[in-house]
């Protein structure tokens, strides 16, 4: 077999373990064997491709690592709509009892319907409650800061 069908080979199977991965670790190594079967077909020795394939390899590396290092830098992304109500305190503004089904909290100058997220809980009005789940238009609530 040619050294540059084993090379494509090689780059393929690199390519495959990349996208099965999703690590992008893989990918610098299949442009490298890539760039080597390159040389390899146009009549480069064994050395040549060799020599390409670590060269070509590193600097994918070199020219990724930076852009890789930024993305893990990055603040965590900024919670929007409901998901940035999750974790903020309310004061409960009508009893919340799950079996009565009643209960509003007053949330961010808000009044949401509230349930309790422990369903044998009970909350009187006045209490500080933590929104810990939104479903549809309900917050459903914890005594995080009841002392």
């Amino acid at each position: 077999m040619d050294p540059w069908v084993i090379w494509l080979l090689a780059a393929v199977v690199f390519a495959i373990g990349e996208i099965a991965t999703t690590s992008f670790f893989l990918a610098p190594f299949s442009i490298g064997a890539f760039s080597a079967a390159a040389v390899s077909g146009i009549g480069g020795g064994e050395t040549a491709a060799w020599v390409v394939f670590a060269v070509v390899t590193g600097v994918v590396f070199m020219g990724v690592r930076p852009v890789a290092r930024r993305h893990l830098r990055q603040p965590p992304h900024t919670r929007t709509g409901t998901a940035a109500l999750i974790g903020r305190p309310a004061i409960v503004s009508e009893r919340i009892v799950n079996d009565e089904g009643t209960g509003t909290i007053k949330l961010d100058g808000e009044v949401w319907t509230a349930r309790a997220y422990d369903e044998d809980r009970v909350f009187d009005a006045g209490a500080k409650v933590e929104v810990v789940e939104i479903r549809g238009a309900t917050a459903l609530v914890d005594g995080r800061y009841e002392s």
